[in-house]
């Protein structure tokens, strides 16, 4: 190659990686701008309007808690809304998850319930599902709807940390600390399935690899992040998001650490997820009339949800696929949860009531 073309070539590649980098840094701007306020809280009902049990009986003896985790604080938004505050060894901190419990319930009913798990993005906390229409969508469905807390780049994965592991430990935390307090303190049974948008659709998808969903949606989820492009995009999101984190402590250095990096990549784990059913959907992210770009994350996840769902098949795992003109954002992704709830639910048994 002539010393000229060479020089286009390294000036065209220069310019590419410097505007990615300009596009994740705005689209971070932008979702840290785009974030509500929390929904106000009502106050708490008395104990008796929370347990069901008349007013002046013995309170039952309360369950022990899994070992890894303690129930520090416990209080209910509502009819069905409830929110905890527990304490995790693999996180080494406090941490909170808001249930939506399923009418009927209470811990003394004497019967469980199925799980729908639903996992939010990055930059965003376990609020953030409150922000579409999940509850009105559950409201007659005997499920309990989970939303934890993920990190604002916790990519609900053990962070490598050079290989030394420790926390936080998003995966232990919820799989391992979590799931078994929902089990023995608020009547969930092993019915469950997952789903979650942006980085909540990559741990969906690597939640039910590890075979505890029988179901998973991935919206808008960063489903191969060894895809060029989408590797860049998780590094450099990590840097502008969660500022002064390094990207290298959650799975290390792609060029070095690649076997890690498979790891927690749903692409490299689509062979364990046979048998699970299986939604992807992402929107193309198209520059709409007089924009001069179009979005760039959504662009990547569509191009990821492409190359995962492509894997599938060529394992011969069924999977639905919604591929439609949108953007990364929650208006899309509530109407994913409409469009694939009805799979979800019937994939734990999770009737109306």
């Amino acid at each position: 190659m002539a010393p000229g073309s060479r020089l286009r070539g390294f000036l065209v590649g220069a310019v590419v990686v410097v505007g990615l980098f300009v596009l994740v840094v705005a689209a971070t701007i932008a979702l840290i701008t785009n974030q509500r306020r929390p929904i106000a809280e009502p106050g708490t009902p008395s104990a008796s309007a929370t347990s069901g049990r008349p007013a002046g009986s013995p309170a039952p003896e309360a369950p022990k808690d899994p070992e890894g985790i303690e129930v520090v604080g416990e209080r209910r938004l509502g009819e069905r809304r409830m929110e905890l505050t527990l304490r995790s060894t693999a996180l080494a901190d406090v941490t909170r998850v808001r249930l939506l419990l399923p009418r009927g319930w209470s811990r003394d009913a004497g019967r469980t319930w199925p799980s729908l798990w639903l996992l939010h993005g990055g930059l965003d906390d376990y609020q953030a599902w409150s922000r579409s229409d999940v509850e009105r969508l559950t409201e007659d469905a005997q499920v309990i709807v989970v939303m934890p807390d993920g990190g604002r780049c916790g990519s609900y994965s053990d962070w490598y940390n050079g290989g030394d592991g420790g926390p936080p430990r998003w995966a232990t935390y919820h799989l391992k600390e979590l799931l078994p307090l929902l089990e023995s303190r608020y009547a969930a049974n092993g019915e469950r399935a997952v789903a979650g948008y942006s980085m909540g659709g990559q741990g969906a998808m690597l939640y039910a690899a590890s075979g505890n969903f029988k179901a998973a949606a991935s919206f808008s989820g960063a489903v191969h992040t060894l895809l060029p492009g989408v590797d860049i995009a998780v590094m450099l999101g990590t840097t502008a998001g969660c500022f002064g984190t390094d990207w290298k402590r959650i799975w290390g250095d792609p060029r070095g650490d690649r076997e890690v990096w498979e790891e927690h990549n749903p692409y490299h784990r689509a062979a364990e997820l046979r048998g699970v059913r299986l939604y992807v959907a992402a929107g193309d992210g198209r520059k709409r009339e007089g924009e001069l770009f179009g979005d760039i994350t959504e662009e990547l996840a569509h191009k990821a949800g492409s190359a995962f769902a492509g894997r599938l098949r060529e394992l011969g795992i069924p999977v639905e696929t919604h591929f439609y003109r949108g953007r990364h954002n929650m208006t899309y992704w509530n109407r994913e949860l409409r469009r694939t709830l009805p799979m979800l639910l019937e994939s734990v048994g999770a009737k109306a009531g």
